[in-house]
């Protein structure tokens, strides 16, 4: 059986990563601080799909962890044949706010993407095929403060990764959703309320077709006709009015 490794895969959309995942016969290795919620969700997916589940405790704010899942994705006698880096958090904190809950963000939602990826890729480069898929945000062609940032880094990170292993039977992928119905924007303190509904996707069909735009060999990858208009709409409308809808939408966030 395949092996997937996700990041941040007890709640939201590395969960529904993972049923999916799991419903498709891969066996899982799964990330993530809340130990309780790992043993939870390998017991279910164990149990209803009959596939193997390892579990890692790993808190990504921490470089030995991060560095101990790395030496995991780069174990030859252990493959890892699908990464989805997953996970994250909101972040809608002012620009002007101390630095150390921006480093942090920086840490887990782009470093630790470089340090996990660059380890599959070595690995799946040198077996001749893989699948690496980094989740950043349809908010990476927006500048809503330093989660913008972040995402766009993911973005462009992941397309030239992208181009290094053109050929090497490796597919790189990254995932820009939209409002996706999870409990990230709570968790995150991030109020939502005020969005129409139209614009919210569930987390499960989000997952669908972004494992189908992976398959297909995309490199990016905006599920729902939807929010791929709108993020496309994002890359070639005026900056000018990108900053004023970004500062609309951060307002009706503090509403």
């Amino acid at each position: 059986m395949p092996t997937a490794l996700i990041t941040g895969g007890t709640v939201g959309i590395g969960h529904a990563f993972a049923k999916a995942l799991a419903a498709q016969g891969y066996d899982l290795v799964l990330a993530s601080r809340d130990e309780t919620g790992l043993n939870r969700v390998g017991d279910e997916l164990s149990e209803q799909h009959g596939i193997s589940v390892e579990v890692i405790r790993t808190d990504l704010a921490q470089r030995a962890d991060v560095e101990a899942l790395a030496a995991r994705l780069e174990d030859p006698d252990r493959p890892v044949d699908l990464l989805i880096n997953n996970a994250g958090f909101a972040l809608h904190d002012s620009l002007l706010a101390d630095y150390h809950v921006h480093e942090r963000a920086i840490e887990v939602m782009a470093l630790d993407v470089l340090i996990l990826a660059g380890a599959a890729a070595r690995a799946m480069k040198a077996r001749g095929h893989g699948g690496i898929l980094n989740v950043a945000s349809s908010s990476a062609v927006i500048t809503t403060g330093n989660y913008s940032a972040i995402k766009a880094w993911v973005s462009v990170f992941t397309e030239g990764l992208a181009n290094e292993l053109r050929g090497s039977g490796v597919q790189v992928m990254a995932l820009l959703p939209g409002w996706v119905k999870t409990e990230f924007h709570s968790r995150g303190g991030v109020k939502a309320h005020n969005l129409p509904g139209f614009v919210w996707i569930d987390a499960d069909r989000l997952v669908a077709e972004a494992l189908t735009d992976l398959k297909a060999g995309r490199v990016l990858s905006v599920p729902t006709k939807r929010w791929a208009f709108m993020v496309g709409l994002g890359r070639i409308a005026p900056r000018r009015a990108i900053r004023w809808v970004s500062r609309a939408l951060t307002r009706s966030r503090q509403s």
